[in-house]
C-alpha cells in the first residue's frame, strides 16, 4: 500500500469484523481510524463487530485505551465496540454473532460481502497525512467538534507519533527540526500521556 490511509481503508473495506489485541501507539491510531468512520452518521447503522480483547493481563492496556476513547469522543463511540479480556471463546461467540448481523444486512442491501461498498468513508480519511511540525501543530484536538472529526485529528496525531519513532522521515524530521509540538485540550492531553505516549516521548 502507497500509505497507511490505503492500509487502513483496506482492513475496514474487507473485513466483516475487527478483532484488536494489545499493541502500542500504533494500534491505537488504528482504533481511532476505524471509530472515526462508524461515528459518521452515515454508517451509524451499519452492523461491524469491533472487540478489542487479549489475556488477562492486557486488561490494563484496553482500559486506558477505553478512558481515553470516553474522554475525547464520548459515549458514543465506546458503543461501537466491546473489551473482552482473558476469555477467547466468549470472543469467537460475539465475533460470530456480529458477523451473522452483518450477513443479514448485506443480503438486505444487496452489497456485496468481499467488500463493504455501504461503508462511508470520507475524503479526510482516505487523504494521505504528511507529519510534518507544522501538520501536527495545526491539528484540532480540542472539546466540542464533532466525534468523527476530532477522531480523524486524533488519528493523525498518533500517525506522526509513529512517524517520528520508527520512520526514517519521520526521525530524520525530529533530528533536524525537534520534537513535534502538539496541541489540545489539557484534559486531552493528560490522557494521551497516561495512554499511549509515555514511551514515544521524544517526537512529542
Amino acid at each position: 500500500m502507497p500509505d497507511i490511509e490505503k492500509r487502513l481503508e483496506a482492513f475496514v473495506r474487507l473485513g466483516h469484523g475487527i478483532i484488536v489485541f494489545p499493541g502500542g501507539v500504533g494500534t491505537a491510531e488504528e482504533i481511532l481510524y476505524l471509530l472515526g468512520i462508524l461515528l459518521r452518521e452515515e454508517n451509524a447503522d451499519l452492523p461491524f463487530p469491533l472487540i478489542l480483547t487479549g489475556p488477562t493481563v492486557a486488561a490494563p492496556y484496553f482500559e486506558q485505551i477505553d478512558r481515553f476513547l470516553r474522554l475525547t469522543l464520548g459515549d458514543a463511540a465506546t458503543s461501537r465496540y466491546e473489551i473482552v479480556v482473558g476469555d477467547p471463546a466468549a470472543v469467537a461467540k460475539k465475533m460470530t454473532a456480529g458477523i451473522r448481523k452483518v450477513r443479514e444486512a448485506r443480503i438486505a442491501h444487496k452489497d456485496s460481502f468481499y467488500f463493504n461498498w455501504g461503508l462511508e468513508v470520507p475524503l479526510e480519511f482516505q487523504r494521505p497525512f504528511v507529519p510534518t511540525h507544522e501538520a501536527m501543530a495545526a491539528l484540532d484536538l480540542h472539546h466540542g467538534r464533532p466525534p468523527s472529526a476530532l477522531a480523524a485529528d486524533l488519528r493523525r496525531a498518533f500517525s506522526g507519533i509513529v512517524a517520528g519513532n520508527v520512520k526514517e522521515d519521520g526521525m530524520r524530521r525530529i533530528e533536524e527540526h525537534g520534537p513535534f509540538e502538539i496541541h489540545g485540550a489539557p484534559d486531552m492531553m493528560q490522557a494521551w500521556t497516561n495512554c499511549c505516549v509515555r514511551s514515544s516521548s521524544s517526537a512529542g
